[in-house]
């Protein structure tokens, strides 16, 4: 079972891995005509299908066109413009056809009287409130129609709301979707589209695209995410770089709590990074209490970057850990926050926390060698995230990330993304999606996309040459490719 936010992820990763979605709206007009054709109770027999402008009404106008060479098909059309250029173009096809397209909304009750099949593909998935005229009053009236046989497209018009489409059959693709029943969609069958395999286990350009969360217009400052990161002493660099990910990620503010020692340089990186100074050279369990008075300006916090591997930090990680979860803030572990982590991980049980160990650091974490092959690296990475209660997005040449229930993978990246302080870029921008309310697991898909994105554009830039600094500045410029 699938929801509609994952259909239309699979509809823009199939693009994305070379499978255009005019392929896929073609497989799933095709599959709707070979089910009736090949269903005894159903072929031969006069048929309207009522169509939308999305593309919804594009597997319609598909269907229309192979149903047209053994049955007499007519169409309804329902609005003004069609939405979509696949749509659109399904829709001139059909001027090859014997086809009659109907619009006027007086001619509704005798096209039902005059047809032995009603077909539904007028909205499809991701309707949202209750349904308008005219789709509510061509709703109730195929509703009225108990005489006629009503096939929906995909999903039921107006499914999950007061007035729905009550279909004695259901033609969906790929996959049952969520709420899709008997009761509600009458007999289901699902017809394979051609999505690939990769395109489900792989992330793509859809996660950006669908799970991103787009500011409101009347936002102001700070509601837009705001992230603590709690980094350096020994190294200088990385809390720089997950802060700067973590505003060209879209966070509003952020945030960086690091040693006296290299605070001062840290503020330098840029004015747009607030740099509070804390009072030892290395993080020491004496800077925890100015680190908790941080916790009411953040929405999310990123542990880990640069902190180094001195008994005092590993105390300080521990202490801060405990209280970021009893704030039920959200967290990521990054670099030297693992280790220590690993010694009590009963800390983070079922928080909303990521953590995101290399292989080396996978072991740190939980005393486990990863596997050689790619299906006990999955295996073994889905049991631990489930034993800890974590998500865990495991850096590699795939890299792995679960939830302990959902997995999915990332090829997304370049052998150059090796150079120091790409693992930080990423720990900055989980943070900020977090901070910008997005579950853990959607957040891990879309830094993994966004991170591997920038840094291939990056790379035909600047070849084996790139640093962690240029895929930054290229964040931007995949947001406003894949961010509509």
């Amino acid at each position: 079972m699938i929801s509609s936010k994952e259909v239309k992820v699979l509809d823009i990763n199939s693009e994305y891995f070379g499978v255009p979605t005019k392929n896929l709206m073609e497989n799933a007009g095709k599959g709707v005509a070979e089910f009736i054709s090949g269903h005894e109770k159903l072929r031969n027999k006069k048929i309207i299908i009522f169509c939308g402008m999305g593309n919804n009404g594009g597997d319609g106008f598909v269907a229309a066109r192979y149903l047209a060479k053994t049955c007499k098909v007519s169409i309804f059309l329902i609005g003004d413009a069609i939405k979509t250029d696949n749509a659109k173009e399904n829709f001139d096809k059909l001027k090859n056809h014997e086809i009659k397209i109907h619009t006027n909304l007086k001619e509704v009750d005798s096209l039902l009287n005059k047809n032995d099949i009603i077909i539904d593909s007028m909205l499809g998935i991701g309707l949202t409130g209750e349904l308008r005229k005219p789709f509510s009053t061509i709703v109730k009236k195929i509703n009225s129609m108990k005489d006629k046989t009503v096939i929906s497209v995909d999903v039921s018009t107006g499914m999950g709301t007061n007035l729905a489409i009550e279909p004695e059959y259901s033609v969906t693709f790929h996959d049952v979707k969520e709420t899709m029943n008997k009761e509600n969609s009458g007999e289901i069958h699902v017809v394979d589209i051609g999505i690939p395999k990769d395109v489900v286990k792989y992330v793509g350009s859809g996660e950006l695209s669908v799970y991103y969360p787009r500011p409101k217009k009347q936002s102001h400052k700070g509601e837009n995410g705001s992230v603590l990161i709690i980094g350096g002493g020994p190294y200088t660099g990385a809390p720089g770089l997950s802060g700067l990910a973590a505003l060209r990620t879209g966070a509003d503010l952020v945030f960086i709590a690091t040693p006296k020692r290299c605070w001062q340089a840290i503020a330098s990186f840029s004015p747009n990074l607030i740099v509070k100074n804390l009072n030892s050279d290395i993080l020491t369990s004496e800077d925890v209490s100015i680190i908790e008075s941080l916790f009411t300006k953040c929405d999310s916090v990123v542990l880990g970057p640069g902190l180094g591997d001195a008994k005092e930090t590993e105390e300080a990680i521990l202490k801060i850990v405990k209280l970021v979860i009893k704030e039920n803030k959200p967290l990521v572990i990054d670099a030297d926050a693992i280790r220590p982590i690993g010694k009590q991980p009963a800390l983070l049980k079922n928080s909303k926390t990521i953590i995101t160990p290399h292989a080396k650091e996978f072991k740190k974490l939980t005393g486990a060698d990863l596997p050689n092959d790619l299906e006990g690296r999955i295996e073994t990475v889905r049991m631990w995230a489930d034993k800890l209660g974590v998500a865990i997005f495991v850096k590699g040449p795939i890299d792995i990330l679960s939830n302990g229930n959902d997995i999915k993978l990332n090829k997304i990246h370049n052998e150059a993304m090796t150079v120091g302080g790409t693992g930080d870029v990423l720990a900055g921008i989980i943070g900020s999606l977090l901070s910008k309310g997005v579950e853990p697991f959607h957040a891990m898909r879309i830094a993994a996309f966004l991170n591997g994105e920038s840094g291939n554009k990056a790379f035909v830039n600047k070849s084996y040459g790139l640093l962690a600094t240029d895929i930054i500045e290229e964040i931007p410029v995949v947001l406003k490719k894949y961010v509509i």
